[in-house]
């Protein structure tokens, strides 16, 4: 974006210590299929855990995919989707309006895998069998690829512009 200060690049990074947050969560996750996996711990506390961690809450309660039939929008994608993208699609050149308008896009993918994770281990806990194991394990795979992704993109290609555009994260 040409010549950008180090205060204009700290919003990016503020943005970027927001998704190790929800990073942690999902390593959480991980290691708890990776226990399963090895037969050390129940299906019921994957289950729980995916369910009622603050990354599931945030994430999963968004609900662009459910409209407005889900309980409440999240901090992180209020935030994101109501102020954020917003201001950015606003003030922002043509280039940046396109990459609020991919990853409003990818947040839709977001949330489908999280209600997809969701009902699977739930099902993996009323049911436990390596078939829903199985299901929910690379359900899950497939979220942690995508999150990241969407998260370094959004890092990546967010980071001057929040600055530059002076949106406060």
């Amino acid at each position: 974006m040409g010549d950008v200060t180090e205060a204009q690049r700290q919003a990016g990074r503020h943005l970027a210590a927001i998704h190790r947050h929800y990073l942690s969560d999902l390593s959480q996750i991980a290691q708890v299929m990776t226990r399963i996996e090895a037969g050390d711990a129940p299906p019921a506390e994957l289950a729980h855990i995916v369910l009622h961690s603050q990354m599931a809450q945030n994430f999963a309660a968004a609900g662009t995919l459910c409209g407005q039939q889900c309980w409440a929008l999240t901090m992180h994608h209020n935030i994101e989707e109501q102020s954020i993208f917003p201001q950015l699609h606003a003030r922002g050149s043509e280039p940046v309006r396109a990459i609020v308008d991919r990853l409003r896009a990818e947040h839709e993918v977001v949330h489908a895998l999280l209600e997809r994770l969701g009902a699977a281990a739930g099902g993996l806990s009323e049911a436990p069998s390596s078939e829903q194991f199985a299901e929910t394990r690379a359900i899950f795979d497939q979220l942690v690829a995508v999150v990241r992704s969407h998260f370094k993109f959004e890092e990546t290609a967010l980071a001057e512009a929040l600055g530059v555009y002076q949106v406060d994260i």
